[in-house]
């Protein structure tokens, strides 16, 4: 039975997840912006492009078996799903924010009474109940930036990556309600019939982000420097040494290294005498 998956049509999490699934290896066949669904190419899988928020519904109903989607949604709609994996791209909170020169510095500035205009009425509302609050919800499908300056409502709860956003329309972060970042997904039924197939995507996709940030250094070193490169670059299991033909006072080395570290690597193999310095990119890490 072919296992039905489903990612977000749009954005940024659309972006990322197709570019990811691409560089663990699983191609769409004959995949285009307009359609809503692409079988992947050599395998029993089919990928369907939805709204992220739909994506949550549908796992939970089991109409799709497995998604990528934001981990606010899967709280907002409280959906009894199977969390896979958190894929550490896509962060953001959700917060409240009122406006600059409000009076409202806290959440124990916001009064019963008070109107909160956001798009995610459910988590809004467990928030303030659980402090003993009571607010006025005002559901709004976008811009909720805009409602304090046009009287609807005194603060907002909305979606926050830098804040640039709330600082360019003159509103202040008070209280972060939840962390949140992309997931995968997957209906517990689904998951009980096609553990092993949703763990083998699983594990795909952790490899290609587990390499994001790691190098492939490759070098020509002095045999005489080897005490150094292993202290210098432990690696995942050390670095790996090979002999050159018909040389003895140089070796080859391989290694892995974080992406950050690239530059103080070649200026240290650099010093060490190291010729052929190459770094390239790692599409997976499998562990």
């Amino acid at each position: 039975m072919a296992l039905k998956m489903a990612i977000p049509n749009k954005g940024r999490l659309n972006e990322k997840s197709v570019q990811m699934l691409n560089q663990a290896g699983l191609e769409f066949d004959d995949a285009d912006e307009r359609k809503l669904y692409a079988n992947v190419k050599r395998r029993d899988l089919s990928v369907m492009f939805l709204r992220a928020s739909d994506i949550v519904r549908f796992v939970h109903s089991g109409a799709v078996d497995m998604g990528i989607t934001g981990k606010d949604l899967v709280l907002e709609q409280d959906a009894d799903v199977k969390l896979l994996d958190e894929l550490n791209f896509g962060h953001c909170r959700l917060s409240v924010a009122a406006p600059e020169g409000s009076g409202i510095d806290t959440v124990d500035d916001v009064k019963d009474g008070m109107t909160v205009a956001t798009s995610f009425p459910s988590m809004t509302k467990r928030y303030f109940a659980k402090l003993g609050k009571k607010v006025q919800i005002e559901q709004i499908s976008g811009a909720a930036e805009i409602t304090p300056h046009l009287g609807v409502a005194q603060i907002i709860v909305d979606l926050v990556s830098s804040g640039s956003t709330l600082k360019m329309n003159r509103l202040k972060e008070i209280a972060v309600i939840a962390e949140s970042q992309a997931v995968v997904i997957a209906n517990k039924k689904a998951y009980k019939e096609q553990k092993e197939q949703m763990e083998e995507i699983v594990s795909a996709i952790r490899s290609v982000l587990d390499a994001e940030n790691k190098k492939y250094l490759m070098a020509d070193v002095p045999t005489s420097k080897l005490d150094d490169i292993r202290k210098f670059f432990p690696g995942i299991a050390g670095p790996t040494v090979m002999n050159i033909m018909d040389r003895t006072d140089i070796v080859a080395i391989h290694v892995v290294i974080d992406k950050d570290k690239v530059y103080d690597a070649i200026v240290r193999l650099k010093k060490m005498g190291a010729t052929g310095i190459l770094i390239t990119p790692i599409d997976r890490m499998v562990p």
